[in-house]
């Protein structure tokens, strides 16, 4: 009997060490998805499956010899050799695998629904209901807001498929609350970050950002119409109806967000503005303009004039440039 039970502990020993103690390649890079509530059996029974393991018995056996160590839930990649014991110790770590979304400065909710469905971590669809709707991630902020436009601050972020679309949204607009907070931006907020994303749009020069700050803030204060290119696409993209261009029928369109139409400032943020802009809405530059145009010398950079007839002169620069080129 106790021969028996030598062979049979021996054998156990060579069966564990095989499977635990050897390292395993799987045949190709795998990547697999643990969700929330995931049992130890079933990712034991995946990692299997996927050859990342060779006995799901045997992960499930040091599981329970290591009972507190607990299995975390996540995307997890395997791409080179690793005994059991070496996956055990990253699921139970939750070194679980990121994706990055980058969202530069001046990117609307729209085009961040986008990067984050070519990352791979869920609809665009399922974002923009998120943006549309959690208001209150910013009620405390901006009572007035419609949606999470203008809040969803630019940077480089690591999501994991665990993730809501909830806890996405609701890191860029933390991100942007630690800005907002270190600018000092504390009062009338959503006209600042409405203004900001204008500004954001019209101009890539950072040295020019105040001065079309100023431009509408000259507007502004005369209450005229903005004339701001950036929200009549803003309109149509609201609308379902952006063509890649703006057309006569955008210019008439009776979207509040056509500031070829109705004086004053949009509803609400056109695109998601970076500190740069918001700096500027919040200190325009002291300037006596109201109007500017392209350049046109491939620069992005603009002409400003403080009456109509040099910026007609202005006007007639550019397309006798843009003719040129």
């Amino acid at each position: 009997m106790l021969r028996f039970l030598a062979i049979f502990l021996l054998l156990a020993m060579l069966y564990l060490a095989w499977a635990l103690a050897l390292p395993l390649a799987p045949d190709k890079p795998q990547d697999l998805l643990f969700p929330p509530g995931s049992s130890s059996n079933s990712i034991a029974a995946g990692l299997q499956r996927a050859g990342v393991v060779r006995s799901r018995l045997a992960f499930e056996l040091l599981h329970l010899a290591m009972p507190r160590k607990k299995l975390k839930a996540g995307e997890y990649r395997f791409v080179h050799a690793a005994n059991g014991l070496e996956v055990f110790n990253r699921i139970a770590r939750g070194d679980v695998l990121v994706r990055t979304v980058v969202v530069p400065e001046g990117f609307n909710m729209f085009e961040i629904a986008a990067a984050i469905e070519d990352a791979g971590l869920g609809k665009q669809a399922d974002f923009l209901a998120v943006a549309n709707h959690d208001t209150a991630l910013i009620h405390s902020i901006d009572p007035q807001a419609k949606s999470l436009e203008g809040y969803l601050f630019p940077d480089t972020y690591q999501f994991s498929r665990t993730m809501t679309m909830h806890d996405m949204a609701a890191a860029m607009v933390k991100r942007f609350q630690r800005e907002a907070q270190a600018l000092g931006l504390q009062q009338d907020t959503h006209r600042l970050v409405t203004l900001a994303s204008i500004v954001e749009k019209e101009t890539a020069a950072p040295d020019e950002r105040s001065e079309v700050a100023s431009v509408y803030s000259n507007r502004l204060a005369r209450n005229m119409v903005l004339a701001a290119d950036p929200t009549v696409v803003y309109a149509a993209l609201l609308n379902g109806s952006y063509r890649g261009a703006i057309y006569q029928s955008d210019l008439q369109s009776d979207s509040p967000y056509n500031t070829y139409r109705f004086p004053g400032l949009p509803p609400g943020p056109i695109a998601n503005p970076g500190a740069a802009s918001l700096r500027a809405a919040m200190q325009p530059a002291q300037t006596a303009f109201l109007f500017f145009v392209a350049a046109g010398d491939g620069t992005g950079r603009h002409h400003f004039s403080a009456d109509f007839e040099h910026h007609e002169r202005n006007v007639i620069a550019y397309r006798k440039a843009m003719k040129a080129h």
